[in-house]
């Protein structure tokens, strides 16, 4: 069977990384949260060396306060220096919402600026989750740009601080939007998805293309809406996984042994 170079092409990426951290602080006081140190690395690299990994050519980063402490950091490229048959440079470019509005934008805001840096089918991770095992899988962005679902997410099983999860997940691998107190099993949601920018366009969103006012908005509104229309599929992470959002979580990642690689 012939492969052609087209189905291995991945998706550009955009990690989020435009957060204040207030649980962190005093740590991101003086320091983005993407910045803060985890097992020797900046937190926001451990996505950048997967994605150059997984043969992904674009990133973009968003940011806002402290941003140009994150652009100072990555610069325009990222080196995979002697990684032999490996992407050896991932490009970066900036969304700066700090710079353009002040502010930051929330998810959905910042995802809907971000998109003319993008294209119809993109990688979304948190820059403040830490997952030194996900793979980025260049089949997985194949077959869901393939597919018509709007969004495809991993999901985790729910941490301590989050108990009782964000979505529900149906055997034939939809994402479930669960009403109030049903008592179905809800899962968390990882942070890192596959998305379309159809999901940033009505009905399921009316920020204009490319936000140009600034809006700030929440991301989880408009999956639930794709959800309802059965368009957002999911499965089950299993790798190791930490939503770094306080400084007693942060101490315990440093105190374990680093990920190999």
């Amino acid at each position: 069977m012939h492969y052609s170079a087209a189905m291995h092409t991945q998706p550009p990426a955009l990690l989020l990384a435009a957060g204040r951290g207030e649980r962190m602080r005093p740590l991101t006081d003086h320091t983005p949260k993407p910045l803060l140190q985890v097992q020797g690395r900046p937190l926001l690299e451990w996505h950048l060396r997967a994605l150059a990994d997984a043969g992904v050519a674009r990133a973009v980063i968003n940011t806002a306060w402290l941003g140009e402490r994150i652009s100072q950091q990555f610069s325009s490229h990222f080196g995979q220096k002697g990684a032999p048959g490996k992407r050896e440079q991932l490009s970066i470019s900036y969304s700066h919402e700090g710079q353009d509005f002040g502010r930051a934008l929330e998810t959905a805001g910042g995802i809907a600026r971000a998109l003319p840096l993008l294209g119809p089918v993109f990688w979304l991770a948190a820059g403040d989750v830490f997952a030194p095992d996900f793979p980025f899988d260049a089949a997985a962005a194949q077959r869901f740009a393939r597919g018509d679902a709007l969004a495809h997410l991993w999901l985790v099983e729910n941490p301590a601080h989050h108990p009782l999860g964000d979505f529900g997940l149906s055997e034939g691998g939809l994402a479930l939007n669960p009403a109030p107190g049903s008592g179905a099993p809800r899962y968390t949601y990882s942070t890192i998805a596959l998305l379309r920018a159809g999901l940033f366009a009505a009905p399921w969103c009316d920020i204009p293309a490319g936000n140009p006012g600034g809006v700030a908005a929440p991301l989880a509104p408009l999956l639930r809406r794709a959800m309802d229309a059965g368009r957002v599929t999911a499965e089950l992470y299993r790798g190791r996984w930490t939503d770094v959002g306080t400084p007693e979580r942060l101490a315990a990642l440093n105190a374990t042994a680093p990920p190999q690689g």
